[in-house]
């Protein structure tokens, strides 16, 4: 039997240094400036994760930097939205937040033959004066789901996003339409889809609630609009 090398394991902090050729301490110390800028375009001006990221890497390491590994996640940018609604919109972004998901939990009670789901940031608790209503509908057809709004006496436009499961499945059908003057976007997914639609995210936290599960969300946080209105 021949012998083979033990293949030798470098701890992460190595590896992200060498394909940075920084530091691994200042690698995080980007990545904190990055996704605290990229905080800041999201909960001023409503920029998406994406595109936020993108424009406070051009703003922190200028126009050629081209390196993914030092981007941070959308956790970790999701984590400074939260820090900054605390600093700067604490006494206007809860109320807001109440209030987006008293919609949403309207709009689901119509749509519920169609089983609704909320999505982003309205359901992640870091929603402020920008955001819209994000659904995730899962229906026998798309076509049923346009009629009945339109039976409604909504104005529906259609466009599309990208499918939940990942690049490698078609983007999937998404009606945006106004709700009590909330703007709602409502991806249109298959009634198949439902079966992968009920994970956690990797830090155990809901990626989608259904109408019982905003409905508690609500009840859970009962005094977000009376302090407000006391402030």
């Amino acid at each position: 039997m021949g012998f083979y090398p033990r293949r030798r394991l470098y701890p992460l902090q190595s590896i992200i240094s060498a394909m940075t050729s920084l530091p691994f301490a200042e690698v995080q110390l980007l990545r904190a400036e990055i996704a605290a800028a990229a905080a800041r375009l999201i909960a001023q001006d409503g920029a998406d994760y994406g595109s936020a990221k993108r424009k406070a890497a051009r703003q922190i390491l200028g126009e050629s930097h081209g390196n993914e590994q030092l981007l941070p996640d959308n956790a970790q940018i999701e984590n400074e939205v939260r820090l900054y609604h605390a600093l700067f919109q604490a006494d206007s972004q809860p109320a807001r937040l109440f209030q987006l998901r008293t919609v949403a939990v309207q709009v689901m009670e119509e749509l519920e033959r169609f089983n609704p789901f909320l999505t982003g940031a309205v359901l992640n608790g870091t929603a402020g004066p920008h955001d819209d209503i994000h659904l995730q509908l899962f229906a026998d057809s798309a076509k049923d789901v346009e009629i009945y709004l339109l039976n409604k006496n909504l104005t529906v436009d259609i466009s599309e996003s990208p499918h939940f499961k990942g690049p490698r499945f078609e983007p999937v059908e998404t009606v945006s339409f106004l709700w009590r003057q909330e703007g709602v976007h409502a991806a249109l997914y298959d009634l198949d889809d439902l079966r992968g639609a009920l994970k956690a995210r990797s830090d155990g936290k809901p990626l989608r609630a259904d109408l019982a599960g905003v409905r508690a969300l609500l009840i859970s946080n009962p005094l977000t609009v009376q302090d407000h209105e006391e402030k």
